[in-house]
């Protein structure tokens, strides 16, 4: 049985950023398991630290700073005082305006990829009660998946759909491996089937991989469209959804 690491759980349950689905499983897995428990405890404990950290380090500077413009500044002679504050205030300047430049600055969509997209994690391999036939083809596919060969992830996830389409996890993870492979039509055919069905647990993720996938072909009116939609929402993808649109506009 594949091990879980819990890693990337932990940090999304200590930010609060887990959606109600996920919540109720990793309660149940603190529930009965002790040394998850701990750890969970001890990296927030290790982040409140870090972050009273921090803040002794800001305060401490801004003290050093408050210290250092009390302190009395030795005469000059005015032309040269008068060169230094001009030369000071420029430098302000070109400050200010390259925090503006960068701070402003569209991110391309292949910027936006390389910052928000990762595949979905697969928290096991053993699938849901909606799952039906060929669980060979399924633990296949999900090897595969699992190690990025997403080429066969593809092919062994397409003959699991062909024997039991109204799976919607396999219909997600299929479009994803798509996805993956360049193929960015069959991967939206999934998404859309994932998110049509209305009644499932993987439409979030649908949406949010759909309005990457916008952003993939270049269509950026309907990535702002999709993502605006999940911006809404109160998915775990509403705050990424959010920055995105702020990143293309």
């Amino acid at each position: 049985m594949k091990t879980i690491d819990f890693s990337y759980f932990i940090e999304r349950y200590n930010a609060g950023e887990m959606d109600e689905a996920e919540k109720e499983w990793f309660g149940k897995e603190l529930q009965k398991n002790e040394k998850l428990r701990k750890e969970v405890e001890l990296r927030s404990r290790t982040d409140d630290v870090l972050k009273n950290h921090d803040m002794m380090n800001l305060r401490n500077k801004l003290n050093a700073i408050e210290k250092q413009r009390r302190e009395p500044v030795p005469m000059k002679k005015p032309g040269r005082a008068l060169n230094t504050r001009y030369a000071a205030a420029i430098a302000g300047l070109v400050l200010i305006g390259s925090i503006v430049l960068l701070s402003s600055r569209k991110m391309s969509n292949d910027e936006i990829l390389s910052k928000y997209y990762k595949p979905y994690e697969l928290v096991s391999t053993s699938r849901s009660d909606e799952a039906g036939s060929a669980p060979d083809y399924y633990k296949l596919a999900v090897e595969f998946y699992n190690i990025h060969d997403f080429r066969n992830a593809a092919k062994y996830f397409s003959m699991v759909l062909e024997s039991d389409p109204e799976n919607m996890q396999t219909e997600l993870l299929n479009g994803i491996s798509n996805f993956e492979n360049q193929d960015y039509p069959a991967a939206k055919g999934s998404f859309f089937r994932v998110i049509s069905d209305n009644n499932n647990f993987y439409i979030d993720h649908a949406q949010w991989y759909l309005a990457l996938c916008y952003l993939k072909t270049d269509e950026p009116e309907k990535a702002v469209e999709q993502l605006a939609i999940i911006e809404k929402s109160k998915t775990i993808y509403r705050k990424e959804a959010r920055k995105i649109i702020r990143s293309l506009r």
